[in-house]
């Protein structure tokens, strides 16, 4: 039976042969989807009164930056926000949102304090951080939504 099985395994059956192309072609459509996401969601997005809503609704976690300009503190988180972007791409949408240029989506989350980082779970805020904080504070937060 043994000698049988290694004869069939050698010879070549056209249907057996169509099924392992069609899966190599799947696995690397995953491969091709994972490297554009990556690619897509490299790096914080701009986010505006205007898109706001579709963003939060297309992407199913998204953790948006209200900052401004002129705040210290902002530009302090800004470079934790672009690292978390690439380390997070694919699995979290980074968004920056200017509340001096957007003040609908800002007075409607009522922020107060910037900056203010909202956590958005398929379209409601599940979470937020106010204030300058560091990156395993933000890295923490983010890791409790994942899952």
């Amino acid at each position: 039976m043994v000698i049988e099985h290694r004869r069939m395994a050698k010879e070549s059956d056209p249907e057996l042969e169509e099924i392992r192309k069609k899966k190599l072609q799947e696995m690397q459509r995953r491969v091709d989807s994972q490297d554009n996401a990556k690619k897509t969601w490299g790096g914080p997005i701009a986010v505006q009164d205007s898109n706001f809503d579709e963003l939060v609704r297309r992407y199913p976690l998204m953790m948006i930056d209200c900052w401004a300009p002129w705040c210290g503190p902002c530009r302090m988180v800004a470079p934790i926000i672009d690292e978390l972007a690439r380390d997070y791409a694919g699995r979290v949408l980074f968004g920056k949102l200017n509340v001096d240029e957007n003040p609908q989506t800002s007075v409607r989350f009522g922020i107060m304090s910037i900056p203010t980082l909202l956590i958005m779970k398929n379209g409601t805020e599940i979470d937020r951080i106010i204030g300058a904080v560091p990156r395993d504070v933000v890295e923490g937060k983010l890791q409790k939504h994942l899952g």
